[in-house]
């Protein structure tokens, strides 16, 4: 599987000059069916009442997807929709159980990459390919929801995973807000906390978010695009010199991470972000609503970590095309659920979602009038990776790969951390 930039990618639409033309990231082929190898028939039609329960993990959206659930109901009479949230991390690991079912989740939403995958060869979607949703997007955002000739999902949320700087703070420390290379990176980081603030809340504690500035890290270490799977496959391994070198890359960040970050939650991390006790936060655009929502004024902007020497980066950011939409195959009011994926995926109630939760998406002829989309709007256009993280197909390769980098933030040396994943990965072989 392999990456490409977002220049590659992407074309010009909306107010923002937002689309595609070419596919993203394939998703894995094989059957979908839960009982043979037919593949995803299409959700059930009929009549468009009852309960639906949509399942995501998004808890920052809950207020706006109620708004929508009450535009939705306007149209149907005697349908309700009633949200299931998790948290990311807790989503990543027990959806799959709690949707095999279909008691929860007739809608649902899945993380691009191991979670897709998993949903993909349990049976859990349907297919959408010929559904009036699908119609409404970008046909090159679709691919992270393909399975063979079938879109089992739509991928509705384009996110960049990078940190949010807030621009005031880096104006006051005169700090460059977009660093060529590693020790530019630093040398902003210095400048950052010698005007008295933190320069970067990670959320260190919460392994779902945390594990964003993954993405960041790898993009211009790794020697190739599908670095995390060959991690997976064997083909490379966390004790190579690429990868020390990351992970010494992270070493070079405690001085300017908050104390006991690698404990430190993701509402702790939001809140020294919005109370402009901190410069960065190392999440992503995802959190921008969130961190409005705690009294966040100061403009904001994207940085990338970046990792390159001498200015020679093949990438200028990251980005993910995920929140894939589905209908659940096990479901018993596959119909109402069809529908409110169909609406969801309307130009009119997409860029509602859009302009409220401060998220671009993947939907067509999508008007966006948030002023945070707007400022971000040029990172459409740079050569950004897709998010390596999500190439992971095991959680538990993932999740030791990754603690490897929370492991030397903590005060293990790259070396120990590296032969420790390592170790884990050789056992998932």
């Amino acid at each position: 599987m392999s990456q490409i930039s977002r220049r590659q990618a992407l074309t010009v639409f909306g107010a923002l000059g937002f689309g595609a033309t070419a596919a993203a990231c394939a998703g894995p082929g094989g059957s979908t069916a839960p009982g043979g190898s037919a593949g995803a028939v299409a959700p059930s039609a009929g009549n468009i009442t009852g309960k639906v329960s949509f399942a995501h993990w998004r808890g920052e959206d809950k207020v706006v997807f109620d708004e929508l659930i009450k535009r939705f109901a306007a149209l149907h009479d005697g349908v309700e929709v009633a949200q299931d949230i998790s948290t990311s991390n807790d989503y990543n690991a027990q959806a799959l159980q709690k949707l095999r079912g279909g008691s929860i989740g007739d809608a649902f939403a899945t993380f691009r990459g191991s979670q897709f995958n998993n949903f993909t060869e349990a049976g859990i979607y349907t297919d959408l390919k010929d559904s009036k949703a699908a119609s409404n997007y970008q046909p090159g955002l679709l691919a992270a929801g393909k399975s063979g000739d079938n879109q089992l999902g739509l991928p509705y949320q384009v996110v960049f995973p990078m940190p949010m700087a807030n621009a005031d703070l880096f104006d006051k420390a005169g700090a460059d807000i977009a660093p060529k290379d590693w020790e530019a990176f630093l040398a902003m980081c210095e400048k950052l906390a010698a005007s008295g603030v933190i320069p970067i809340s990670w959320p260190g504690g919460d392994v779902g978010n945390g594990g964003q500035l993954f993405n960041c890290m790898i993009a211009n270490n790794a020697p190739v695009d599908d670095m995390c799977a060959q991690i997976e496959q064997g083909k490379l391994k966390v004790t190579d010199d690429w990868f020390l070198k990351m992970l010494g890359q992270y070493k070079d960040l405690v001085p300017y991470l908050q104390p006991n970050a690698t404990g430190t939650a993701v509402e702790p991390a939001q809140n020294l972000f919005s109370q402009g006790k901190a410069a960065m936060l190392a999440t992503g655009s995802y959190h921008i609503a969130a961190v409005r929502g705690l009294g966040a004024q100061f403009p904001i902007e994207l940085v990338f970590p970046n990792t390159s020497t001498g200015g020679d980066a093949k990438y200028e950011g990251v980005y993910n095309a995920t929140f894939i939409l589905g209908v659940n195959a096990a479901s018993k009011n596959q119909a109402a659920a069809a529908a409110w994926v169909d609406f969801l995926s309307e130009p009119e109630n997409a860029a509602y979602y859009a302009n409220e939760t401060a998220q671009h998406v993947s939907v067509d002829k999508v008007d966006y009038t948030n002023p945070d989309l707007k400022r971000l709007s040029p990172w459409l256009e740079k050569k950004t990776a897709l998010a390596a993280r999500f190439q992971f197909q095991n959680l538990d390769v993932r999740n030791a790969v990754e603690a490897s980098a929370t492991a030397v933030i903590s005060g293990t040396s790259p070396e120990q951390a590296a032969e420790a994943a390592q170790k884990i990965v050789d056992e998932r072989l």
